[in-house]
Order: structure tokens, then C-alpha cells, then sequence
């Protein structure tokens, strides 16, 4: 059993889940069971599957729980720009937001890179995104 506190992908997706439940607060009150629900359970599912998929005995499906958390944070990245383009996050909110979620997406795809490819990245990559 691996520990998810240890991940750097899980700390960047738990900030991204906390985020997105603070910006959406401010969202209109009709989109109350639209975007507001479907961000928060995008981006809930994202630290989710990474701490289930830590808790896998095998490899091959704690590989497919980060698959499935990097897909819910893709997800998550289309609902926040089509959420900004409707204007419900000011400028700044949504420049710091996205930063954050491509910082995500960048590290869980690096970590899910790894797994795939153990050889090829050993010399280029850190242990501490293993």
C-alpha cells in the first residue's frame, strides 16, 4: 500500500479541491445543480481516486485510478475555462485557478509517465514525484 500523503499530485489535487469549491461559491445561484455541481464533483474526484488508487495492492490498477484522476482533472479544466468564458470567475481568480490546474496536470502526468515507462524516466525524473 502506498501513502497518498507522500504525493505531490495529491497535494496539488486536494489545493485544486479546495479552489474549486471556494470559486464556485460564487458562481450564480442557477448554476447551483449545473457547473457548481458537476466542477465539485470533478475536482473531488481527482485527490479521490488518487488516495483509492494508493490503497491498490497492484500496479496495474493503482496505474488506472491515476488514469481515471487525471481524466476527472482534464474534465475539470474544460468546466473551469467554459465557466470563465460565461464570466463567472474574475480575471485574477481564474488566472491563479488554471495556473494551478496545469501545475496539476503536469505533475500527475509526470507521475503517470513514470509508472508507464519505470525505465525511461528514472535518470530525468526525482524519486519525490514516485
Amino acid at each position: 500500500m502506498r501513502d497518498h500523503t507522500k504525493l505531490r499530485a495529491f497535494e496539488l489535487a486536494d489545493e485544486i479541491a479546495m479552489l474549486t469549491y471556494i470559486e464556485t461559491r460564487n458562481f450564480p445561484r442557477e448554476e447551483i445543480y449545473g457547473l457548481t455541481s458537476q466542477m465539485r464533483r470533478s475536482a473531488v474526484s481527482v485527490p479521490s481516486n488518487i488516495v483509492e488508487g494508493c490503497s491498490r495492492e497492484s500496479q496495474t490498477e493503482y496505474l488506472r485510478f491515476l488514469e481515471i484522476a487525471f481524466a476527472s482533472l482534464r474534465e475539470l479544466h474544460y468546466q473551469s475555462g467554459f465557466s470563465h468564458r460565461l464570466g463567472y470567475f474574475t480575471a485574477n481568480s481564474f488566472a491563479d485557478y488554471d495556473a494551478k490546474l496545469l501545475e496539476t496536470e503536469k505533475v500527475l502526468g509526470a507521475l503517470l509517465r513514470s509508472l508507464r515507462n519505470p525505465n525511461s524516466l528514472q535518470s530525468k525524473q526525482p524519486n519525490s514525484l514516485l
